[in-house]
C-alpha cells in the first residue's frame, strides 16, 4: 500500500472518531441541560365575583336548572371532576379534570407528570365525550389497568374508578 492511500485512512478514522465524540458530548448536553422542568401544581380556584345587590331590585328565588337532554330523570351518576394519587410517589396531588381531556404520563408537558419508572411519557388519557367521561391507554408498554382489567381501548369512568399506572393509584373523585 503506498504511503498516501495510509494517510488518507488515518485522516479518514480520526474524523470519524471526532463526528462520534461530538455526537456523543451533544447527546449528553442534551439530556443533562436540554429538559425543562415545568411545575405542576394545579392552581386554587378563585372564588366568583360577587356582584353588588341593588336595593331596588327585588329578590327571586333561583329557579331550578333544566335537566340536560338525552338523559333521563331518574338518578344520574356523577361526573368525575378531579384526579386523586392515592398511592405512588405523588400520593395526595389532585387535578382537576379538563373537557379537552387529561394526559397522564412522564412527559412534562403531560397535565400530570408521574414520578414512576414503568409509566411511558404518554401514558393514558381521559377525555370527556357526549357528557360521560372515558379513560384510554395510549399505547404504553406496561399497561394502563382498571381494577385489574387492562385497558384495551376507551372504557368509561365513573366516580370512585381507581386507575393504576405502574405503581400509581389514581382515582377519580366529584
Amino acid at each position: 500500500m503506498s504511503e498516501l492511500t495510509l494517510t488518507i485512512i488515518r485522516l479518514g478514522l480520526l474524523v470519524l472518531l471526532w463526528i462520534f465524540v461530538f455526537s456523543v458530548v451533544g447527546v449528553l448536553r442534551g439530556d443533562i441541560y436540554g429538559t425543562r422542568v415545568v411545575s405542576r401544581t394545579p392552581r386554587k380556584p378563585t372564588p366568583p365575583k360577587r356582584q353588588p345587590a341593588r336595593a331596588a331590585a327585588p329578590t327571586a328565588t333561583p329557579a331550578p336548572a333544566p335537566a340536560p337532554k338525552g338523559r333521563s330523570r331518574g338518578r344520574q351518576p356523577s361526573a368525575p371532576r378531579t384526579l386523586v394519587v392515592t398511592q405512588g410517589a405523588l400520593t395526595g396531588t389532585s387535578l382537576p379534570l379538563r373537557e379537552a381531556g387529561t394526559v397522564i404520563g412522564r412527559n412534562p408537558e403531560c397535565a400530570l407528570v408521574l414520578d414512576d419508572d414503568f409509566a411511558s411519557g404518554r401514558h393514558a388519557r381521559i377525555f370527556s365525550r357526549d357528557g360521560a367521561w372515558f379513560v384510554e391507554d395510549l399505547g404504553s408498554t406496561n399497561g394502563t389497568f382498571l381494577g385489574m382489567e387492562r385497558l384495551t381501548g376507551p372504557v368509561r369512568v365513573e366516580v370512585g374508578t381507581t386507575m393504576r399506572i405502574g405503581k400509581t393509584v389514581i382515582e377519580l373523585r366529584k
